[in-house]
């Protein structure tokens, strides 16, 4: 932004203080003035060669040079000592500012870490560095999304390629089952696509919001996944209290979907189970859903919620994924203005807890 050149914080300040500590010494002179004029008797001057009474145009003839005087050394001291007081004043905003500059270069690693104790400014460094570091954490996110968003997509794409070059070199077409796979990939790829697009939709919180019972979201996403737990042989669970909150029925059920389908997916080789659960709590509603599965590390599990991160291999090998669950789950959480928490059972498996706002109650 253009801006026209002006005075600097630190000549402001140093006039303020230099303005201020002049109009506090002519106040004072003045009020010595009035007192000497008008509160003081006649002839309160006497000198050993007889009566001489000082008039007021003589102790002003005699008073005003020396105001002058006065003046002047409060203007300089004022100038020279604001300007000593503001530098040090203004000392942590060069600190503020050299890390400024280096994020608008692109540097996200520098911390300011202003020493000293709390005041203003070291707050505003604190809170500074704390925006760089989440900015820091943002950027490399985005980065490793887009390389993993640029591998996932281009695996599915070269497999299509390789099989489109068989499939046209098979003399035997009808026989090859490559039509078959070639589907299977392609479903892959749109399935991923359409992740993509709903992870892009969540964040942009471009929805229209409307009062849903998110235990009866839960419950649809345990009914629609029944035959595939039935399939795997894991039991489904499902409990909970009537959890009113507002947003998008779509996302939240896909939400309910991911995390129930994880927690199929990632389990045990058999008899496996998945507990979901919604409670109502003092201004908030929560979605809880548990699996058993193998043990994870606290390290593992803070990045699940990263794209394309998984964190044991599936035991399901004919349910893949895309590798998008709980990013997406995340997504809509933070977009219906909730909360993801992820926590490692000490039995194995994952403790997923999401915590949205609950829908005040319709008069």
């Amino acid at each position: 932004m253009d801006r026209a050149p002006g005075l600097s914080a630190r000549l402001k300040l140093t006039l303020s203080y230099a303005g201020f500590l002049v109009f506090a010494g002519a106040l004072l002179l003045a009020a010595v003035l009035v007192f000497y004029l008008y509160f003081l008797p006649h002839g309160w001057i006497q000198i050993d060669s007889g009566d001489f009474k000082i008039n007021r145009s003589v102790l002003v003839r005699a008073f005003v040079p020396f105001m002058a005087i006065v003046m002047v050394a409060l203007l300089v001291f004022g100038l020279v000592g604001g300007w000593i007081l503001a530098g040090r004043m203004l000392a942590p905003l060069t600190h503020l500012t050299d890390a400024t500059r280096r994020a608008a270069a692109g540097s996200l690693s520098h911390r300011i870490r202003l020493p000293g104790r709390e005041d203003e400014f070291r707050e505003l460094a604190d809170t500074f560095d704390v925006m760089l570091s989440q900015l820091e954490t943002h950027v490399a996110e985005q980065q490793r999304f887009a390389a993993n968003a640029s591998h996932e997509l281009r695996t599915p794409l070269a497999i299509t390629q390789t099989l489109l070059d068989l499939a046209a070199k098979d003399p035997d077409r009808a026989t090859s089952g490559i039509d078959e796979r070639l589907r299977v990939v392609n479903t892959r790829a749109i399935a991923l696509t359409e992740a993509l697009l709903l992870l892009s939709h969540a964040g942009q919180r471009s929805f229209t919001r409307e009062r849903v019972d998110l235990s009866l979201i839960a419950e649809e996403a345990t009914e629609t996944l029944f035959h595939l737990a039935e399939k795997y042989g894991v039991t489904l669970e499902t409990s909970g209290d009537i959890t009113p909150t507002t947003g998008s029925p779509a996302l939240l059920l896909q939400m309910a979907t991911n995390l129930v389908h994880n927690a199929i997916v990632h389990n045990l080789p058999d008899q496996g189970t998945v507990w979901v659960t919604t409670t109502e709590h003092p201004g908030s509603v929560v979605l809880g859903v548990e699996n058993t599965g193998g043990k994870l590390t606290s390290q593992l599990v803070s990045t699940l919620t990263e794209p394309f991160q998984r964190g044991t291999q599936r035991v399901r090998a004919d349910d893949a994924g895309v590798g998008l669950g709980l990013a997406i789950v995340k997504s809509v959480a933070q977009a219906h203005n909730g909360s993801l928490t992820l926590t490692p059972r000490a039995a194995g498996g994952l403790r997923v807890t999401v915590r949205l706002p609950v829908a005040r109650r319709p008069r």
